[in-house]
């Protein structure tokens, strides 16, 4: 399976595409919704594979902005997850004042927005989707000020 979500930036449309042996799309197809999505996301997806510029510039942004943040999250003291992915977990102490928990109502107060990872049994992680440069680097900016305790 494959979203078109990250990669093709087209998460609102909620398309996506399978391949696999033909008895496993089979059993798919006759448990999955009524109804297919539209025709317009249809085209889109279509478009989006096409696009082999944007997922080239798509692949090469995430890379690099993957391994600066992760540089410069471990730089703060924060363990870093090895990815591979189009996001960083970042594992945060127990410590009162230094917990994911806070952290993520900390940035969230600046409005940026993590993923709290309790119902995957990890609450003491925060996953970030790899963004703009300035969403990245206004996060890493987020956790420094939360771990120095200033800006409460």
């Amino acid at each position: 399976t494959h979203t078109f979500s990250k990669i093709h930036g087209l998460a609102a449309l909620r398309v996506g595409r399978m391949f696999g042996p033909a008895h496993i799309v089979d059993a798919c197809n006759r448990i999955r919704g009524p109804f297919n999505v539209t025709t317009p996301a249809m085209l889109a997806a279509v478009a989006a594979i096409e696009d082999t510029a944007h997922v080239q510039m798509s692949r090469t942004h995430t890379e690099q902005w993957r391994n600066w943040l992760t540089e410069e999250i471990g730089k703060l003291g924060l363990k870093v997850t090895p990815s591979v992915a189009n996001f960083v977990l970042i594992h945060f102490p127990t410590d009162k004042g230094r917990t994911a928990a806070e952290a993520d109502a900390y940035l969230t107060r600046r409005g940026l927005v993590l993923r709290a990872l309790n119902n995957y049994k990890l609450p003491h992680a925060l996953r970030m989707t790899i963004g703009t440069e300035e969403a990245n680097r206004l996060v890493v900016e987020g956790l420094r000020d939360f771990l120095a305790g200033t800006g409460k």
